[in-house]
């Protein structure tokens, strides 16, 4: 039972685990993993794309970190979301490697946000203020 009770509340190291997924989403087009030295115009689309989305991610989880409040946790859904479904929508589905890890980046921080929005549900503002301490 005390497994269950460690996932029950929100805890720092979380917000630090998704800081940790902004920075790897912002570089995640030259992981190694690629062969495409090419940069053309859909290739520039795709590094401003994982730049947004990585900033995005890591300006959230900073804001949890200092001053938590549920919208920030939703808007990491949203933004996790858009990480998975952006290789389809731009148009570099082809990129395999790419795409499997825009899939599970996205998967990462929208479970790590979905994870935090259950934690907060039941609180309060004030105690959603008290989060850093």
């Amino acid at each position: 039972m005390s497994d269950m009770r460690f996932f029950r509340i929100h805890r720092p190291w979380e917000d630090w685990a998704g800081m940790l997924l902004g920075v790897l989403i912002m570089v995640s087009p030259w992981f190694p993993l690629q062969a495409r030295d090419i940069v053309d115009v859909e290739r520039s689309h795709l590094i401003l794309n994982c730049f947004v989305v990585g900033m995005l991610v890591l300006g959230l989880a900073q804001l949890e970190y200092v001053a938590l409040q549920r919208w920030e946790e939703v808007a990491s859904i949203v933004i996790g979301l858009w990480l998975m479904a952006s290789p389809f929508v731009l148009g570099y589905a082809g990129d395999q490697a790419l795409q499997l890890w825009h899939i599970v980046l996205g998967a990462l921080v929208v479970v790590l946000g979905a994870l935090q929005l259950w934690q907060d549900w039941n609180l309060s503002d004030q105690e959603l203020a008290k989060h850093p301490q």
